[in-house]
């Protein structure tokens, strides 16, 4: 149950908590990467856009790779980007490298970074500036690492495809904060799953429960926009609630399983003891029940209430036995547990170092296309539960709703409404 968890602007909770080992052959076996390097003469520069925790780790984990280098920064606040700065000044010049003329802040820091001679970006900002910030950077000739999610709202889902589609044409990597993908105990029971160890496949089941999370008091000087965006996870428009922040990760892993993404969504969820104003307007809880082509159908649940049962991880039912991927374990006539390596791997380092190898291999990995599916997976559970509707796959992908600010300033932002199924004038997402 110890997962990075959300920090102010970005994520904080050290993720050095969750080692697994492999030999490094294995792993890259497991993904069919070509693991051929370039010249270790050929350094690869990095830009970090949010400065937070998240994205302070986010840059550790880059920079854990040989000859790759921090040489740029961006971040909304000053005062996140000085304390970036603050932190890595303290760190080996060798892997950090940061000149003042390469740090940036305001609304265009992004692009900004982008101007300069990077070679890859890191994306930790609120979820919400995502979809805008990988589209420019494709368009800028950048490979991408975006923290998970990779949209909110069905419009910035549809922009990412659309920028994973033009990363391919450019021979672009995008890889996402979905850092089970890289893990060794998830790839090879998947792989495991997928090759008939528990038959068939029936249902599965994903949680992420746990108790609340930080808020920031609002300070006298701050506008409705900067207090939202620095309490970033309470609002639609930033987050996508946590069903979409943070449950994202299980849902992955249920569409992994099954291929692809599910038909329909039917979900409820509530708010019922996060509610003070201070907690925007985003649900304590969910529960999504989703179907797949193939038949089955999962339960996803998660929880952000204190004092209450916590469980992180997921299950998968098929007609020889079952499957539990956080374990790293099968049951049944084909019993198996992933078994640990000579080497330990962090996961969240590994998912850096696989597109780092894609990168000198001149194979990036794409990973938009996914990970996008899987946004909108959690994003049609969040708009079954607001409104108590069946959701579809497919009218999840046509909706038009943008819940992106048409212009970006400092200033009045009025909070919606907190969401009343089969009330269509409560309607925030």
């Amino acid at each position: 149950m110890s997962e990075r968890l959300p920090d102010p602007f970005t994520n904080s909770i050290s993720r050095r908590n969750m080692l697994k080992t492999i030999t490094a052959g294995t792993l890259m076996a497991a993904f069919g990467t070509n693991g051929a390097y370039a010249a270790e003469s050929d350094k690869i520069k990095v830009g970090l856009v949010g400065c937070g925790g998240r994205g302070r780790g986010a840059a550790a984990d880059a920079v854990s790779n040989e000859n790759v280098q921090l040489v740029a920064l961006g971040d909304l606040f000053p005062d996140q980007l000085d304390a970036a700065k603050q932190t890595f000044a303290e760190r080996p010049k060798d892997k950090y490298n940061i000149k003042d003329d390469h740090t940036f802040v305001g609304w265009d820091a992004y692009q900004k970074v982008l101007q300069t001679d990077i070679d890859y970006v890191i994306l930790a900002t609120p979820p919400g500036f995502r979809p805008m910030m990988i589209k420019a950077a494709i368009e800028a000739g950048k490979h991408v690492f975006a923290e998970k999610p990779v949209a909110v709202d069905p419009a910035g889902v549809r922009t990412v495809i659309a920028a994973a589609e033009m990363s391919s044409k450019k021979n672009l990597g995008i890889v996402a904060g979905t850092q089970r993908r890289h893990q060794p105990s998830y790839v090879e029971t998947i792989k495991r799953i997928k090759d008939g160890a528990i038959g068939d496949i029936v249902s599965g089941s994903g949680w992420w429960m746990q108790g609340g999370l930080w808020s920031k008091p609002r300070q006298p000087n701050w506008s409705d926009t900067e207090w939202q965006i620095r309490n970033w996870l309470y609002f639609v428009w930033l987050s996508g609630d946590h069903i979409t922040e943070q449950h994202l990760h299980q849902i992955d892993v249920m569409n992994w399983v099954m291929g692809g993404p599910p038909k329909y969504a039917l979900g409820v969820g509530g708010r019922m003891v996060r509610t003070d104003p201070v907690y925007g307007h985003i649900y304590d809880f969910f529960s999504v029940q989703y179907e797949y082509p193939n038949g089955a159908k999962t339960q996803c649940m998660c929880r952000q209430i204190d004092g209450t049962y916590g469980r992180i991880g997921e299950e998968v039912v098929g007609t020889k036995g079952k499957a539990i991927p956080e374990k790293g374990i099968t049951e049944g006539p084909n019993k198996w547990r992933y078994e640990a390596g000579e080497k330990a791997i962090n996961p969240y380092e590994q998912e850096h170092k696989d597109l780092v190898e894609s990168i000198r291999a001149g194979k990036p990995l794409n990973e938009g296309k996914q990970t996008a599916e899987s946004a909108l997976t959690a994003i049609m559970g969040r708009m079954s539960a607001y409104t108590g509707k069946v959701v579809t796959f497919k009218a999840a992908m046509e909706s038009p709703l943008d819940l992106f600010p048409k212009q970006l300033q400092f200033g009045p932002m009025p909070v919606p409404p907190v969401a009343l199924p089969g009330k269509e004038e409560a309607q925030p997402a």
